[in-house]
């Protein structure tokens, strides 16, 4: 009964959808039936039957047509729709593609923006001093560019040293200084720092061409002297012809810049694009300077306080030999600033 009742119901809510079909399917039966039936059963009397069957024909076709003009409206959006399905799906690969440039493009941006944020400025003396502890933290490598190295000697080398010999771990530094036996560079040198201040700097001394030279002995003779005493120091000195008003400090976490102002440096994180550029850079340039031949340290032993004839005979047999003119005094001097060089930057 219950199935009975559903069909009934299924079958109402169709005709009511679709009156005119059913109007038209129920005429089509009647008009059947009655031409069928012969006059016996009903009586054509007066041809009424013949014009029944021939008007409810024409009714018959009406409806037929108001349901296919009908059906044709109803069509016509969904045809629409689907030509704008069509064009929008023919659209698609373009418009995929675009998608793909602008999360490129804002990938691209990010990447940008990371970076650049990541590029600090340490605007004081004790944020860089800071800055250059954070990053000689645990690191096995260490690059240098700069003038003739004092901050190096006085702090960076020695400390770096002491934390790989406590470690036990292999060390790699690479320094890069002016030629000492470049009287040009060295003068330069001298001029540029004078021209920036004529005073004394942190170590109270005036800035000339010999002392430029003497510090830059120094810190070459600073790196054998390291060298002889820990075996896993890989340790190498570039002499350059040309100067630099920068100084780049490379360590495995950071890149530090600094200039002669002792309150404004710049510093990446490693990882970035920038810290990945000065390594690039540095590489590049202590490829092209002249070597200091490190690996002649066996050659001439120092003692743990070198005398002036070691010192003289070290610098004889790497081949970059002490100005005739240089004194015992100024030897002394050199091995001093070698090995108790004062921090420039200590307050």
């Amino acid at each position: 009964m219950a199935g009975f009742k559903q069909a009934v119901g299924r079958s109402l809510t169709w005709a009511a959808k679709n009156v005119d079909g059913a109007i038209a399917l129920v005429l089509a039966v009647v008009v059947g039936v009655l031409g069928v039936l012969p006059d016996s059963v009903i009586p054509d009397k007066g041809n009424w039957k013949s014009q029944l069957i021939s008007g409810t024909t024409l009714v018959i076709l009406a409806l037929v047509a108001t349901a296919l003009l009908r059906d044709r409206v109803r069509q016509k959006p969904v045809e629409d729709a689907i030509n704008a399905t069509s064009g929008l799906l023919a659209e698609l690969p373009g418009r995929l593609r675009r998608l793909d440039e602008l999360e490129s493009l804002v990938a691209g941006t990010r990447r940008a923006l990371e970076d650049m944020s990541i590029v600090r400025v340490l605007g004081s003396q004790h944020e860089i001093t800071q800055a250059h502890a954070d990053a000689r933290r645990g690191t096995d490598r260490w690059i240098f560019k700069g003038g003739t190295g004092t901050y190096i000697r006085a702090v960076t080398l020695p400390e770096c040293v002491a934390a790989a010999r406590r470690e036990k771990r292999h060390l790699t530094m690479r320094l890069e200084i002016i030629d000492p036996s470049d009287e040009d560079v060295c003068e330069a040198y001298a001029h540029y720092r004078r021209s920036l201040s004529d005073r004394p700097d942190g170590t109270g001394e005036l800035w000339t061409t010999e002392r430029a030279r003497k510090e830059s002995f120094a810190t070459v003779l600073a790196t054998f002297w390291y060298r002889q005493r820990y075996g896993l120091l890989d340790v190498g000195v570039g002499l350059s012809a040309t100067m630099t008003t920068f100084r780049w400090d490379l360590s495995s976490h950071a890149v530090i810049i600094t200039v002669e102002d002792p309150n404004r440096a710049l510093t990446a994180l490693a990882g970035t694009f920038y810290y990945e550029s000065c390594d690039t850079e540095l590489r590049a340039s202590f490829e092209q300077a002249r070597k200091a031949p490190i690996d002649r340290y066996k050659a001439v032993p120092l003692s743990d306080e070198p005398t002036i004839e070691e010192v003289r005979r070290l610098f004889d047999r790497i081949d970059l030999p002490l100005p005739k003119s240089f004194t015992d005094r100024e030897v002394v001097e050199i091995t001093r600033k070698a090995l108790r060089a004062k921090d420039p930057y200590a307050s």
